[in-house]
C-alpha cells in the first residue's frame, strides 16, 4: 500500500517540477523588462519556486488535496507570467520607437553639422586667400624677423658681450623667433637695437664685475677686462666664454708666455694704446693653444727609449761642462804661465818647464824624449773622458731611429687590429716616433758642439806645450853646440 502511494506521488508531484523549470527559460530569453517591473518580476519568480516546494503528504486524500492546490497555484502563476511577458513585449515596441526616432533626430543633426562644417571651410579659405593677399610682403617680413631673430639670439648666446648684458634680450629674441603673428612695431625697433647695441660693443673695451666659474669649481666675483667680443681678462689672464652655462670661466692652464705676457701691461694700460694678443676666432683659437702640449708634456711619449736618450744626453752635457770648465782653467793658468819663467806645477806648461829645469844638463835628443813624454801625459789628461761625449753625441740620433722604429712598429700593430677609421688608435705609436727622433737630435747637436768646443780648445793647450816643448829643446840644443 505504500509504495502504491509513493509511486503515485511521483507520478503526479514529479512532472510538474519541469515544467515550471520549463517555463522559467522563456523568461530568462525574453527581452529585458523595463526597470520599474524588475522588483515585481523578482517577487512573482520567488513566490513560484516557494509554490514548487509541496508539503510532506500523510494520506492520500492530504496528497490530492495538494496536488489540486499546486494545479491552481501552477495555473495562476502562468497566467500571471504571460501577463507579464505581453506588458514587456508592449514595453520593448515603445523603447524600439523611441530609439528610432531619437536616431532619425541625431543624423539630420549630423547632416546640418556637416552642411554648417563644409560652409565654414569654404568662408575660412576665403578668408584666409583674403588675409595673404592682403599682407603681400609683410608675410615675407615676418618670415625674416622670425629667422633674424633665431641667428641673433644665438650669436648672442655665444658672444662675451652677454657676460655684462644681463637684461632679458635673450628671453626677448626667443619669444619673438616663436611668434605666430606679425611682430609689432615695438618689437621691430628693439630688434634693431640689440642689433645696433651688439655692434657698438664689438669695438669697445670695457672693465666690469661679474661672476665667474672658477678652476676648481664654484663662482667667484671678479673684476673682468672685455675686449671686443673677442677676448676676457682678469687678474693677468685669459677667461672664456662658455656658452652652454652663459659664464665666464676661468682656464685649466694659460696659453704659452709670449701670449699671457701681454694681459698685464693691457690690463694696467689707462689710456693710449697698449699691445695685447686677442682671439679673432672667440675662443676657438685660445682652447688649441690650451690643448696644445709643450714639450716636456710630449716627453713621456717617447716610451723607455726617449728616457733613455735623455738620461744619457744629460750626462753627457754633465760631463761636457765640467770638462768645459776644466779645460777653461787650464787654459787660463798655461796662459798665466806663459808670462813668466818660473815653473809652476800647477798647470801643465809648468809641469812640462819642471821636467825641462830638472833635464838641463842631458843631450837634447834625451831632453826631446822627456820633454815628448811629459808633453803626452798632459795631453792625455787633458782628453780624458772627452770620447764619451762624442759616442753619446752619435748614439743619441741612433736611439732617437731606434724609437722611431718601434713607434711605426706600434703603429702597424694598431692598423692591423683596429683598422685605420679612427687616428687615435695609431696616435701612440706615431707620437713615440715623433718624440724619439726628436729627442735624439736634440740631444746630439748641443754634444756635438760641446765636443767640438772641447776638442779646440784642448788641441790649443796641446799645440802650445808641443810649441814650448819645441822652443825649450831647440834651445838646448844651441847651447850644446855652442
Amino acid at each position: 500500500m505504500h509504495r502504491f502511494v509513493l509511486l503515485l506521488y511521483a507520478l503526479l508531484v514529479l512532472p510538474a517540477a519541469p515544467a515550471l523549470a520549463q517555463e522559467s527559460e522563456p523568461t530568462r530569453s525574453a527581452p529585458p523588462a523595463p526597470i520599474e517591473e524588475s522588483a515585481e518580476t523578482a517577487a512573482a519568480d520567488e513566490a513560484v519556486a516557494a509554490a514548487t516546494v509541496p508539503p510532506e503528504a500523510k494520506s492520500l486524500d492530504e496528497l490530492l488535496q495538494i496536488v489540486r492546490k499546486g494545479f491552481k497555484e501552477e495555473r495562476a502563476a502562468n497566467q500571471q507570467r504571460e501577463a507579464r511577458f505581453r506588458n514587456a513585449r508592449e514595453d520593448q515596441s515603445q523603447l524600439l520607437a523611441d530609439a528610432k526616432a531619437r536616431l532619425t533626430r541625431a543624423e539630420d543633426l549630423s547632416q546640418r553639422l556637416e552642411t554648417t562644417f563644409q560652409e565654414y571651410e569654404l568662408t575660412l579659405a576665403e578668408r584666409e586667400a583674403t588675409l595673404e593677399d592682403r599682407l603681400g610682403s609683410l608675410g615675407e617680413l615676418f618670415g625674416v624677423v622670425r629667422q633674424v631673430a633665431g641667428d641673433t639670439r644665438s650669436n648672442f648666446q655665444g658672444s662675451i658681450t652677454s657676460a655684462q648684458i644681463t637684461d632679458d634680450r635673450d628671453a626677448f629674441l626667443e619669444e619673438l623667433g616663436k611668434k605666430k603673428e606679425l611682430p609689432s612695431i615695438a618689437a621691430l625697433e628693439r630688434l634693431w637695437f640689440e642689433l645696433q647695441r651688439e655692434m657698438t660693443e664689438q669695438g669697445r673695451v670695457i672693465r666690469f664685475s661679474t661672476p665667474v666659474l672658477a678652476a676648481e669649481g664654484g663662482d667667484k666675483q671678479v673684476n673682468v677686462t672685455r675686449v671686443g667680443v673677442f677676448s676676457a681678462l682678469a687678474d693677468g689672464e685669459y677667461l672664456l666664454w662658455d656658452p652652454d652655462i652663459q659664464k665666464l670661466r676661468e682656464l685649466n692652464r694659460q696659453p704659452p708666455p709670449q701670449y699671457l705676457s701681454t694681459v698685464e701691461g693691457f690690463e694696467s694700460a689707462t689710456d693710449g694704446m697698449a699691445l695685447l694678443a686677442v682671439d679673432p676666432s672667440r675662443g676657438s683659437l685660445l682652447s688649441v693653444l690650451i690643448d696644445t702640449r709643450s714639450l716636456p708634456e710630449r716627453i713621456p711619449d717617447g716610451g723607455f727609449v726617449g728616457y733613455t736618450i735623455i738620461t744619457l744626453g744629460a750626462l753627457a752635457a754633465l760631463l761636457a761642462l765640467v770638462r768645459m770648465a776644466l779645460v777653461w782653467n787650464t787654459s787660463r793658468k798655461v796662459a798665466a804661465q806663459q808670462k813668466t819663467s818660473s815653473a809652476d806645477t800647477g798647470n801643465p806648461l809648468g809641469r812640462v818647464l819642471g821636467v825641462y829645469q830638472a833635464n838641463r844638463e842631458a843631450d837634447p835628443e834625451t831632453l826631446e824624449l822627456k820633454l815628448d813624454e811629459a808633453v803626452m801625459r798632459e795631453t792625455s789628461k787633458l782628453e780624458r773622458y772627452i770620447w764619451l761625449v762624442k759616442v753619446v753625441s752619435v748614439v743619441a740620433p741612433l736611439l732617437g731611429l731606434l724609437g722611431t722604429v718601434t713607434g711605426m712598429i706600434r703603429t702597424f700593430q694598431s692598423i692591423t687590429l683596429f683598422g685605420a677609421g679612427d687616428p687615435r688608435m695609431m696616435a701612440g705609436g706615431i707620437s713615440e716616433a715623433l718624440v724619439t727622433t726628436m729627442l735624439g737630435l736634440f740631444v746630439a747637436i748641443p754634444l756635438v758642439l760641446l765636443h767640438a768646443a772641447l776638442s779646440s780648445n784642448t788641441k790649443r793647450i796641446s799645440d802650445i806645450l808641443d810649441e814650448q816643448s819645441a822652443g825649450l829643446i831647440a834651445q838646448q840644443a844651441e847651447r850644446t853646440n855652442a
